[in-house]
């Protein structure tokens, strides 16, 4: 037996399956919308939180980022690779790949957690040193998410200003 659709059973078929998709769209949780003034922040708030640069540790710039960690972000954010070297000195570059990344995962971090700004700023403190948000509760992981939390406090109180 074989089944003909009519034009019409097209239409209304295709119509469906439009408000069905746009209905999974709705549902699908909203990411959170970070201020230009929380992204500044919290990338001086790195910035200031990481450990001195020594020329041999294999961590490039001011944020001490890891050359395969820099590959995919530059790719990502500028849509083209920049080199280690490259990013080691052009600060400009280096910050506008931090401030894009940083962007996103505050983004997901303040969803997660519901708008808690300080838990947020925790849990992204937390994902840029271990790539997790989530388990730094002890030793220099917690030290550091703290230091990290206080210097965007800090940051943010001096863009008030």
């Amino acid at each position: 037996m074989k089944i003909q659709i009519s034009q019409t059973g097209r239409v209304v078929t295709k119509t469906l399956m439009g408000i069905l998709a746009s209905i999974g769209l709705f549902a699908c949780p909203a990411t959170a919308q970070v201020s230009e003034a929380q992204i500044d922040a919290f990338v001086e708030a790195l910035r200031l939180a990481a450990p001195p640069d020594s020329p041999d540790d294999g961590l490039y710039s001011d944020w001490q980022v890891k050359p395969a960690t820099l590959t995919g972000w530059s790719e990502q954010c500028l849509e083209e690779t920049v080199t280690p070297e490259e990013f080691e000195a052009n600060s400009e570059i280096a910050r506008s790949v931090i401030s894009c990344v940083v962007e996103w995962q505050l983004a997901e971090q303040f969803s997660a957690v519901d708008n808690d700004e300080e838990s947020a700023v925790r849990r992204t403190a937390c994902w840029w040193m271990t790539g997790d948000a989530i388990g730094c509760n002890t030793d220099f992981t917690a030290d550091y998410r703290e230091s990290v939390l206080g210097f965007y406090q800090q940051q943010l109180s001096l863009q008030e200003q």
